[in-house]
């Protein structure tokens, strides 16, 4: 049996992170607005749920990705 692990990285990364955090973001906003009947507001916020994902893919092709060259993972 061998023990070798391979982690992904599980999305531990700046890339990951900032995408993450901006996506929360809007997706709150599109909650807040749908409940308050803003439909532009929803659509607004479902383009920047689109702008977290593209950001997160650039930084990620910018190395900032997990085993990107300007990643540093953190020891445990």
């Amino acid at each position: 049996m061998s023990s070798e692990s391979v982690d992904p990285g599980h999305g531990h990364s700046p890339a990951a992170w900032t995408a993450v955090i901006i996506m929360l973001i809007a997706f709150t906003i599109g909650a807040v607005a749908f409940f308050f009947d803003a439909p532009i507001v929803v659509w607004a916020s479902a383009g920047l749920a689109v702008i977290g994902l593209i950001v997160g893919w650039i930084m990620k092709r910018a190395g900032y990705g997990v085993g990107g060259s300007k990643y540093q993972p953190k020891g445990h």
